[in-house]
């Protein structure tokens, strides 16, 4: 056997790394630190930027000796750091799930494994002699050997994790060598395969920090608050180290507390002695009477300051820290912040950029943060690793619930037939304590952190049960979480992924547990979804032990590419010709991968609402509403409302919203007239808004954080036609056609094909072809698995027979009737259908489609409705319903009633994996016309469902990213009665029973009306 290397020894976890400490910045003095003035930051130096980049296909191969100083490297590459070298034009990103991409012999690696050699040279200045310096690597993938000035200085692994070397003997004053060689392939890569890109590289900071030989190597800061949760007590562990070689006597560590207008609120000092090369840890309490405690609506962060002295009373470092107070515990059966059982209205969040890869930049993690709060999420798990350490700070700072999470996932064991394979074999253990102690050193600062989570879907074993002690034994403030902890045995709470509804009913249910219950991930937001939010919610808000969830997921993970024309689109799993993948799997989130909001984050927007609107009396404009926040009144909020009709404002105000504190509620009256008369063609709404009073960190004054819809008065009717008044229909026939003209239109019937074939008005085109009977939507991410099924009853080929076609006139109008039958090649289903159409000498027309299901028939249809083609130039859009945006049967709630206008273009949502997508529900009415306003409205007897595009539905499914899509000369519009769910079944349930298309008899009428909107509305 050869000999292990560094890289797939399990003994060797790092050679010479300095232990974890939590992540901080030395300043010079107080005024600095409490401002954090980055000018006078106390030896630091980011080497972020051009490195020069060798990159070979093993590490064999890597060049000899690279790390001497007298090694020339001018022909190599230059790459940016941090960064992730297969996206700068080395090796292939690869995408897979759960699969391991290389064969598994853990510990060992693949002999092919991708290596790259770094270099750059580094400057120390003359102030930086005497001082101890340290080399802080922020993340590395997956390993590295690194190298000061030609002479080894140690080994490190864990790719998310930090890894800090004592470079203080390697380095001279003035210009100095860096090189490292960074591994693709560790056996910390058994450790981290979690559902994302393998990318590799130096991808995040990387620093060089001075500091004198007396310091602060480490603080812990704690906070408690008495049994009624008011008054409260700072603990703070510091830890102080003397790397000289001589004693210092009568040194001072002195703590001031600040709250955030800088007011001095507790301070405390203690004198020490450091003897040579040796460590010492201080315990500190500093008692605050009466603290604002820290949550996610209200983060009120104190700053501490703490000051290290020599004898003489010399600053020898100030250190700064943000205390947030606030307990974290489980009483019971709920967990509680500061005393309250709250609700984790999360999502999980991969650090990705759609161009940068893991390299996130700052400004995008700020962005994330206020997309998240803009949209009332108030939790995010850091799936499923930590991620950089600024983005906590952030959290900190607006106001996030964390679930901390460990670099850890061996799912690739799962398809072998064991999961939890090394998560129960002893010698792994060291690796996963590892993992668990590195974040919470560096993290357990941070009040955001109400849990740590052991890792993801890793099995369950004796590893996981030491990193759980290990977690207690160190953090005595936060919660242990680990979702494969089925049996609760080291957990703080019970934790499932893509429980069904009908399953957290039962979980809801269940009296006699002690922890409470989380979704640490559900509603998976692939494609066009999720649907069924609205009745998680209601399930939450049911049950005392459920605690909301995190939605999976929050971006996209695809990758911007261009197609050799220039068009744009998002690469996934294959499109690198990376083998084994998971195809679009990682295109999973909330966000598009620019980080554009899809239809599920507004829909998520509107479910999560903190503040709930319910009907008292109308007719008096009486509301009540309900705070559902856990800590803060409504205070910060103005309710705007309008009553609304014909898509006008009507009547309008704004008014400071009265004081209701958190789980409570009040009747509100809405001072709106209701005595005024409108003549209306559509109903009347009283809108009610909840918006920002004042500006915010996240948002403006204005920003809508809740909404509501009410009906005042249906006064939307469908008119009866007045026949009598109308013009004679004339109407001609031969074998294969029906010629049909009256007022200013004509239209052709094909008999064979039982539909139009042409429809004229005033001249003008209007439509092409249909309309007939679809069945078939082009399948969403979250058909993944009815679509075989669907697929085996072959909706997806159904042909039409015509049997019949009659026609009667009656001077004003011609009736057709259509016989048909819709089946399959081979089926064992069908539909018998008839159309039957009045064609009015006005122009009208009301179509009324019946269908009537027989034989062995699918569990359920994809959608029934009607499909035809529109001239491309009838690219207005204007409809009665639900809008702006899209909407579907089990996701419609982010939509309130209106009169809307778009384009064919807007109507589009461009998911990455091209899929049904656009559909309005609850629609009265809706009109197609060109730029100078002449088409047609349908209008619906009762409800119904519309979308149009550019392309077919056959262009759609073929399609595996936007750019292969390309416009017809024709618009396709879809006509629809109703559509199957859209649910979450990509990796979660199928669609409620409520939201299911069952096949059985159907019955759809329309009125179709040719208009100019020169001369009428389209109503």
């Amino acid at each position: 056997m050869s000999k292990l290397r560094d890289w797939d020894n399990l003994e060797v976890l790092h050679r010479n790394r300095l232990d974890s400490r939590a992540y901080f910045t030395s300043y010079k003095d107080v005024d600095s630190a409490l401002n954090l003035k980055n000018k006078n930051r106390k030896g630091l130096k980011l080497l972020n930027g051009m490195w020069k980049f060798h990159y070979s296909s093993t590490p064999e191969e890597s060049p000899q000796n690279f790390y001497e100083k007298d090694f020339d490297s001018r022909d190599w590459d230059d790459i940016r750091v941090p960064g992730n070298w297969q996206l700068q034009g080395y090796g292939y990103p690869h995408y897979t799930d759960l699969i391991y991409p290389f064969p598994v012999d853990s510990p060992r690696v693949p002999s092919e494994n991708p290596t790259g050699c770094y270099r750059r040279n580094f400057y120390v200045p003359e102030d930086w002699n005497g001082l101890q310096v340290i080399l802080r690597f922020e993340g590395v993938d997956s390993g590295f050997n690194l190298w000061i000035n030609g002479k080894e200085v140690g080994y490190s692994q864990g790719s998310r994790m930090p890894s800090e070397f004592d470079i203080t003997p390697y380095i001279n004053i003035g210009e100095n060598l860096l090189a490292v060689k960074v591994y693709q392939w560790t056996d910390g890569s058994y450790l981290e395969d979690q559902d994302m890109w393998w990318l590799s590289g130096i991808f995040r900071d990387v620093a060089l920090i001075a500091r004198e030989k007396v310091h602060i190597e480490d603080f812990f800061v704690k906070t408690q608050l008495d049994e009624n949760y008011e008054d409260g007590i700072l603990n703070i562990e510091t830890k102080l180290a003397n790397v000289d070689f001589i004693e210092y006597r009568d040194c001072k560590l002195r703590y001031i507390l600040f709250d955030e207008d800088l007011s001095k609120v507790g301070e405390a000092d203690t004198a020490l002695d450091l003897s040579s090369q040796c460590e010492k840890t201080v315990l500190v309490d500093i008692p605050v009477n009466k603290p604002h405690k820290w949550s996610a609506e209200s983060p009120y962060l104190y700053k501490l300051i703490m000051i290290l002295e020599d004898l003489n009373g010399n600053v020898l470092e100030v250190v700064p820290s943000k205390v947030g107070f606030r307990t974290i515990e489980v009483k019971n059966g709920n967990f509680l912040v500061n005393g309250v059982p709250i609700m984790l209205k999360g999502v999980n969040r991969h650090e990705i950029h759609t161009d940068l890869g893991r390299a996130v930049p700052f400004h995008s993690m700020e962005e994330d943060i206020v997309l998240m709060k803009k949209h009332n999420i108030n939790a995010v798990r850091t799936s499923h690793y930590p991620n950089h350490p600024r983005f906590y700070e952030l959290c900190d700072r607006y106001g996030l619930y964390v679930i901390d999470e460990a670099d850890l996932e061996c799912h690739g064991f799962e398809l072998m037939g064991d999961i939890s394979q090394i998560s129960k074999d002893p010698s792994w253990e060291k690796a996963y304590i590892d993992r668990i102690e590195r974040m919470v050193e560096r993290d357990k600062n941070h009040p955001s952190i109400i849990m740590w989570s052991l890792g993801n879907e890793s099995g369950f074993g004796s590893n996981f049960k030491a990193m759980a002690n290990w977690c207690h034994d160190r953090d005595c403030t936060r919660l242990v979480h680990y979702e494969g902890d089925f049996d609760v045995e080291v957990v703080d709470v019970v934790s499932t992924m893509y429980s069904s509804h009908e399953k957290m009913e039962e979980h809801g249910k269940k009296e006699n547990m002690d922890k409470p219950h989380i979704l640490c991930e559900y509603a998976h937001a692939m494609g066009n979804g999720p649907g069924g939010l609205k009745e998680y919610w209601d399930i939450f808000y049911k049950y005392k032990r459920l605690q909301g969830g995190f939605v999976w997921e929050w971006v996209d993970h695809g990758i911007r590419r261009y197609t050799e024309d220039g068009r744009e689109y998002f690469a996934y799993g294959g499109d690198f010709g990376d083998e084994p993948n998971n195809s679009n799997f990682c295109c999973d989130g909330l966000l598009r991968p620019d980080r554009t909001p899809t239809p599920g984050l507004v829909q998520y927007k509107k479910i999560i609402e903190p503040v709930k609107v319910e009907e008292i009396d109308l007719s008096k404009g009486q509301v009540k509403v309900k705070n559902i926040y856990d800590f803060i009144s409504l205070d910060h909020l103005n309710l705007a409302w309008n009553i609304s009709g014909d898509g006008k404002v009507l009547q309008s105000g704004i008014f400071n919203m009265p004081h209701i504190e958190a789980h409570e509620s009040k009747v509100v009256t809405i001072p709106f007239d209701l005595g005024k008369k409108y003549n209306l063609s559509t109903d009347l709404w009283l809108n009610i808004e909840f918006v920002l009073a004042l500006d915010t960190p996240w948002g403006n004054k204005g920003h809508v954080v809740a909404w509501e819809q009410f009906k005042l008065s249906s006064e939307y009717k469908l008119s009866v036609l007045n026949i009598e008044s109308m013009p004679n229909v004339d109407v001609k026939e031969d074998y294969k056609f029906i010629y049909v003209k009256g007022c200013n239109f004509n239209l052709i019937f094909n008999k064979l094909k039982g539909q139009i074939c042409s429809w004229n008005y005033e001249g003008v085109g209007i439509l092409k072809e249909g309309p007939k009977l679809n069945l078939w939507r082009a399948p969403i991410d979250n058909d993944m698995y009815v679509i075989k099924h669907w697929k085996e009853k072959g909706i997806h080929q159904v042909q039409h027979r015509i049997d019949n076609v009659e026609m009667n006139i009656d001077g004003k109008q011609v009736i057709v009737n259509i016989k048909t039958l819709v089946s399959p090649p081979n089926g064992d289903w069908a539909l018998e259908c008839r159309y039957i159409y009045k064609i009015y000498g006005s122009g009208h027309v009301e179509l009324s489609i019946k269908g009537n299901p027989k034989g062995k028939l699918p569990e359920s249809f994809p959608k029934i409705g009607l499909q035809m083609k529109l001239p491309k130039y009838m690219s207005r859009v204007k409809w009665y319903g639900r809008g702006p945006g899209e909407s579907y049967i089990d996701s419609k709630e982010a939509n309130p009633f209106n009169i809307y206008n778009s384009t064919v273009d807007e109507l589009y949502t461009p998911y990455v994996y091209p899929q049904d997508n656009g559909n309005r529900t609850d629609v009265k009415w809706v009109s197609f016309t060109d730029e100078r306003g002449m088409g047609f409205s349908v209008i619906a007897e009762e409800n119904l469902n519309f979308s149009a595009h550019y392309y077919t539905t056959e262009d759609i499914e073929k399609a595996k990213h936007l750019s292969d899509l390309n416009k017809r000369d024709f618009i396709t519009l879809n006509i629809d009665y109703k559509h199957h769910g859209l649910g979450s079944n990509s990796c979660g349930p199928v669609p409620l029973p409520q939201h299911r298309l069952k096949a059985k008899e159907f019955r759809f009428n329309t009125r179709w009306e040719p208009y100019s909107r020169g001369d009428v509305d389209g109503i």
